[in-house]
């Protein structure tokens, strides 16, 4: 059996107001309100709901022989929850179908891995909740940022029990191999790579409308006949694409609507192919080989690496300076706070920032707000700023009472064994008590040695 494996991805990002220098310490609010409404409320009107409507059309058509996979972001989740709520509940008619598949990704569509595998973990956490929340579903299948990747993120993602992971087929990384197939973590075999076709989901994604392309126009016929002509060891065809390629990015009026409608028919008319979620990929088939990929590589422009976030110097000190809070925040549990580090860490902010030319520049430049890289770097660093303060300021009243409070718990721990001590008459049940007792000692010894040297150090400050 060959399988199509149709995966869509959503995300919105909080886009930032503009913020001049001049508003550091005066001003709190951060986000543009109306931009983010006005976004989410276009987007679903172009792309969500007319997009859904034709999806759950096709799974009602062809039953199971048509299903679909997505990732939406939290950040894109709680924006159709605060203005398009409508949204959310077309979603969860697809999910209902039990043809629709939810992956699980970092919540608020972080650069965390390349960072922290720690906080990567629970910020993946974080995503699981929200989408078995909404849609009632436990994702099995992992995509990260940007389909980012690498051996020791594969690694940490396996750590988390799932049991594939979605990626870029980048030529660099397979050579003369297939991306029709599927691949292994090099570091734990137990996890699956799922690999994206990059020429056949481009043509959709980039290519559909342009007029100069020598395959123009593109129909559903054309297409399915170039995935019905691969060689019949290419067990899986793997079509990954921003879900606003449908109605957003390339307009109705081009006919990428009928375009959808009129595919998966094409497809069963020319094939034996059939469309299935990631999880039956991953469980229906077996890898080839494994993958080794030592450095990151992504979905994003020719290079598929990591320059269209990190690729110039403003990203890599808005990256550095962002991240350099992580320590504090960690100790910090203000909910307000918390929300908004989620939020800067979005990968849009530095996305915004690239300074890439020729083709990728023209990509980049689509999808920029500001009037430069230059103006997002300034405009970002200026709310950077603000926030740093805000989480000195917060991390300042929390740390000077959680030592005492610390040791306090200690002497009461203390207090107590002493009295549990001295009820413990018989000889063989000291003996028995004796190691329980040097455990304790141990640990009381260690955590004053990891608490008392802070301690000190603030005090002489």
């Amino acid at each position: 059996m060959r399988h199509i494996c149709l995966y869509f991805q959503i995300h919105q990002p909080f886009r930032l107001k503009r913020y001049r220098f001049f508003d550091i310490g005066e001003e709190q609010h951060y986000f543009d309100d109306l931009e983010n409404r006005l976004h989410m409320q276009r987007i679903a009107y172009n792309n969500y709901l007319p997009a859904n409507a034709v999806l759950l059309d096709l799974i009602k058509k062809h039953k199971d022989k048509f299903k679909v996979n997505f990732s939406i972001s939290g950040t894109a989740l709680e924006q159709m929850e605060l203005y398009a709520p409508e949204v959310i509940e077309s979603f969860k008619a697809l999910a209902d179908t039990g043809n629709v598949e939810f992956l699980a990704e970092t919540y608020a569509h972080s650069l965390i891995s390349l960072y922290d595998k720690e906080e990567f973990k629970k910020q993946v956490k974080e995503h699981v909740a929200a989408i078995k929340k909404h849609f009632g579903q436990t994702p099995e299948v992992f995509r990260n940022t940007e389909l980012i990747y690498d051996n020791l993120t594969g690694k940490s993602v396996a750590e988390m029990g799932f049991k594939a992971m979605i990626t870029e087929g980048a030529k660099h990384i397979l050579g003369w191999k297939s991306p029709n197939v599927l691949y292994y973590n090099v570091l734990n075999p137990e996890l699956k790579l799922i690999l994206k076709n990059y020429k056949l989901s481009d043509d959709i994604a980039f290519r559909f409308s342009d007029k100069s392309w020598d395959a123009y126009p593109l129909t559903a016929e054309k297409y399915a006949s170039w995935i019905a002509g691969a060689d019949e060891h290419q067990e899986i065809i793997n079509i990954f694409t921003d879900y606003e390629t449908f109605g957003e990015h390339q307009k109705a009026e081009t006919g990428i609507l009928d375009f959808l409608k009129a595919f998966p028919e094409e497809i069963f008319k020319q094939s034996d192919f059939t469309f299935a979620t990631l999880s039956e990929v991953a469980e229906k088939h077996e890898p080839v080989a494994g993958m080794n990929v030592p450095y990151a590589i992504s979905w994003a422009d020719e290079e598929r690496d990591l320059t269209a976030w990190l690729g110039n110097e403003m990203q890599k000190e808005a990256f550095n300076k962002l991240y350099s809070l992580s320590d504090k925040m960690s100790f910090i549990k203000r909910h307000d706070l918390q929300i908004i580090w989620r939020h800067l860490q979005t990968s849009d902010h530095f996305y915004y920032m690239s300074t890439k030319i020729l083709s990728d520049g023209s990509v980049h430049d689509y999808f920029n707000p500001y009037p430069s890289p230059y103006d997002a770097f300034i405009n970002y660093m200026n709310v950077l700023s603000d926030f740093t303060l805000r989480v000195n300021e917060a991390y300042e009243n929390i740390i000077p009472a959680e030592p005492e409070e610390i040791l306090q718990k200690i002497k009461d721990y203390e207090r107590k064994i002493k009295n549990l001590y001295a009820e413990l008459q018989k000889p063989k049940m000291i003996e028995r008590a004796k190691p329980v007792f040097a455990a304790i000692e141990k640990t009381k010894q260690e955590t004053k040695a990891v608490i008392l040297p802070k301690n000190k150090k603030r005090t002489r400050k």
